[in-house]
């Protein structure tokens, strides 16, 4: 992936917001993002799917779900600038309430 690419996946709030539940998390499924962003879940897996097609995320089926992990083969460059952004304090109150969403929901029964 060349950087203007990996740029232009993230010029995007939805995608900016699932990739980085989903570097905070050690895998989210699909309900999850969902409940978390707020957004419909055909909004959230068309996303998913663009950031899967240019290698930034893997899934995992689990039964009829789909978990979601950064993708182990990222380029160094691209894994620093996700976890700089995900512990960067200066975004912190943009995305602290979908974290606050995802912490507080029951997440054990939300993709069984």
């Amino acid at each position: 992936m060349l950087p203007h690419q990996f740029f232009k996946l993230l010029s995007d709030e939805t995608r900016v917001r699932c990739l980085l539940l989903i570097a905070r998390e050690s895998g989210i499924c699909v309900g999850e993002l969902t409940e978390a962003i707020q957004e419909s879940q055909p909004k959230v897996s068309r996303h998913l799917a663009q950031l899967r097609a240019q290698g930034l995320v893997r899934d995992e089926r689990r039964g009829q779900w789909v978990y979601y992990h950064l993708a182990e083969n990222l380029p160094g460059w691209a894994k620093k600038v996700i976890e700089d952004i995900a512990a960067s304090q200066c975004l912190k109150a943009e995305y602290q309430q979908d974290l606050n969403r995802l912490q507080g929901m029951n997440r054990a029964s939300c993709c069984d």
